[in-house]
């Protein structure tokens, strides 16, 4: 029994550093590739369009019933100690700092991150990938850089729209059902908001944008076992993803708001 827990241990440990030396491979490959190689710019349009324009109503959605919801939910407390003038700033400054950024970037992972995954794990157990390498096409500038870029570049734009959609549904809100007049939402807005807040939120969801594109383009490269395994890359890529975004969110947080700011 004790031979077999540290025969488990062992290979998980094995199978762990495995994965972890093959993902830092695969950065170093685009990075030198990125830097050492032409940049196709017509991909990269491509690729804005599939991760950002496809993917801006779900984050207008989300953005808006987020900001909605959470004026809801805090305006009881506020309503009780006479504070409904912070409601704006509560909702605006959430939205700025936290609920855009990471819903964005997991709304993104689920439906263009999976799509990534999803689409080049194919490409891989169909031999297309091999195909691109016997006409002499590097895989990496054509698949992969422009998908990460893409991904990092637009991935500011869709949280900025999120936040900007957030502080709507919330002022849509407490003025139809809170009974709270315009004034009262916003001035809180003027003097407790400022623009560091919406930049730090949006280096956030680039920073998130990476996060989600690399792993995705990372598993679907390495898929293997044809159908079933697009299947398990897929599910894996959106399980990694989702935990290192949040994983970043802390350490980002602390960094752009933390005591120090």
């Amino acid at each position: 029994m004790i031979i077999q827990t540290f025969t488990w241990i062992g290979q998980l440990s094995l199978n762990i550093c495995g994965s972890v030396g093959t993902f830092i491979l695969f950065c170093v490959q685009f990075l030198k590739t990125l830097t050492s190689t032409q940049l196709r710019i017509r991909k990269v349009l491509v690729q804005l369009d599939s991760i950002g324009v496809n993917s801006l109503m779900i984050t207008l959605i989300t953005g808006t019933f987020s900001g909605a919801v959470l004026a809801v939910q805090t305006f009881k407390g506020f309503q009780q100690f006479g504070g409904e003038e912070l409601l704006g700033p509560v909702v605006a400054l959430s939205m700025a700092r936290e609920i855009g950024p990471i819903l964005t970037g997991l709304m993104v992972t689920a439906r263009a991150g999976s799509a990534i995954t999803a689409e080049i794990g194919t490409m891989a157990i169909t031999e297309q990938i091999d195909a691109l390498r016997t006409l002499s096409v590097n895989v990496f500038q054509y698949l992969i850089i422009p998908r990460i870029l893409a991904a990092t570049l637009i991935m500011p734009l869709l949280t900025l729209f999120s936040i900007m959609f957030g502080v709507i549904g919330g002022y849509i809100v407490s003025l139809s059902f809170l009974g709270l007049t315009a004034e009262q939402y916003t001035s809180g807005i003027k003097e407790m908001v400022d623009l560091y807040d919406v930049i730090g939120g949006m280096i956030k969801g680039g920073v998130f944008g990476l996060i989600l594109a690399t792993v995705a383009c990372y598993k679907g490269y390495n898929t293997s076992g044809g159908a079933r395994g697009v299947g398990i890359s897929t599910t894996q890529s959106v399980v990694m993803s989702s935990i290192l975004i949040i994983i970043a969110n802390y350490f980002l947080a602390v960094i752009l708001f933390g005591p120090l700011h």
